[in-house]
């Protein structure tokens, strides 16, 4: 009989951190073969409707980019969390946080025609996700608190705030009893004429050749790799892991809260009980498909926003149920975390033993 075991490699495989993703994707792909097939739905028709359709059509492309500019911006963010070893889940309320903040500054300049419209709007925004990051921040330098339960658990606090303040105080009267603002008049520039591509877009590829300038040509990016792979090794060079995690989430709170901004005011363009698809949630897979890198983290997110687009697609024209999308997402990221352990690990096949069986 033989037995598959994983033999740690001497130093980590270049060559699998570059087909990792691409290993991921495939796998992901025949995945989502068999779950077209459980649905009573021909896969390559299915395919068809998730990765090509939405490439042909112009304003399908366009709406891509609108989709992705969130995931870029978040994800950014969380690569700086995790390469420096803090585990930042609550992105999604960060995101929620910053639109609430971002909708604010968008009340108070309702009407007024000021130019400080804008970048209030963008202001506010990032620093109510910087705000709210914060706290699992603080709790895990000051009290050891583990930074996982405690962004997540605080989605929810943002999320029922969101969903009592367009209930409540901040409910449109004229919108017939609907959970919603009043429609904002504060315009974030557009990009594209005739399109929804707005300034957002700019700001997140300058958010990501930013990360990759910093985390390569900088102190402060050698600080952050270096407490991530080698704690040991930066306490001997004198780095504080304290002010490093308080860093690291102040930067990704503050970019997941400007996105949800520019989301809401430059999108939506009012609140709303529900103003993400999961975008806080779905950046996880954008940051790890991106190999924390965030130029990679651009390609992950075009990668993540075309599997939004294809999920509307496969709905209309297959009447495959929307919630299949964040099952193709959560497959890709287990694939990501999987083929990952390849880059340390490689596989071997050995015979059987009673020692082997130990």
């Amino acid at each position: 009989m033989l037995r598959i075991v994983l033999e740690r490699r001497a130093e980590p495989s270049l060559v699998m951190s570059i087909l990792s993703p691409l290993l991921a994707v495939c796998l992901t792909l025949a995945a989502s073969a068999v779950l077209f097939l459980a649905l009573g739905k021909d896969p390559l028709k299915a395919m068809h409707a998730y990765f090509v359709a939405p490439l042909i059509d112009p304003w399908s492309l366009q709406e891509l980019i609108v989709k992705a500019t969130p995931l870029v911006m978040i994800g950014v963010g969380l690569s700086f969390c995790y390469l420096s070893n803090n585990w930042n889940i609550g992105a999604e309320g960060q995101y929620v946080m910053g639109g609430i903040f971002g909708g604010w500054a968008a009340l108070l300049f309702h009407q007024s025609g000021s130019p400080l419209g804008v970048p209030a709007v963008m202001a506010m925004g990032a620093a109510g996700g910087m705000l709210l990051a914060l706290v699992p921040a603080v709790l895990k330098v000051r009290l050891g608190t583990n930074e996982i339960l405690t962004s997540l658990m605080l989605v929810y606090i943002a999320e029922l705030l969101l969903d009592y303040l367009v209930r409540g105080p901040w409910r449109d009267p004229r919108a017939l009893n609907f959970p919603q603002s009043v429609t904002f008049d504060v315009g974030i520039p557009i990009l594209v004429e005739g399109s929804r591509i707005h300034v957002g877009a700019a700001l997140a590829v300058v958010a990501a050749i930013g990360g990759f300038l910093v985390l390569r040509g900088t102190l402060k990016g050698f600080e952050v790799r270096v407490l991530g792979q080698a704690p040991r090794a930066a306490a001997f060079a004198g780095f504080s892991p304290a002010r490093t995690t308080l860093l690291v989430f102040a930067l990704s709170g503050a970019l997941a809260g400007l996105a949800g901004a520019l989301e809401v005011v430059g999108t939506m363009n009012q609140l709303r009980p529900t103003i993400s698809p999961g975008y806080g949630f779905a950046a996880i897979i954008v940051a790890f498909l991106g190999r924390l890198n965030p130029i990679g983290v651009i390609v992950a997110g075009l990668l993540l926003a075309l599997s939004y687009l294809g999920g509307e697609n496969a709905q209309i024209m297959m009447k495959i149920p929307l919630n299949a999308t964040r099952v193709l997402q959560g497959l890709l990221l287990f694939f990501v975390l999987a083929c990952d352990l390849l880059i340390l690990y490689r596989i071997r096949i050995r015979p059987w033993s009673r020692a082997g069986q130990g």
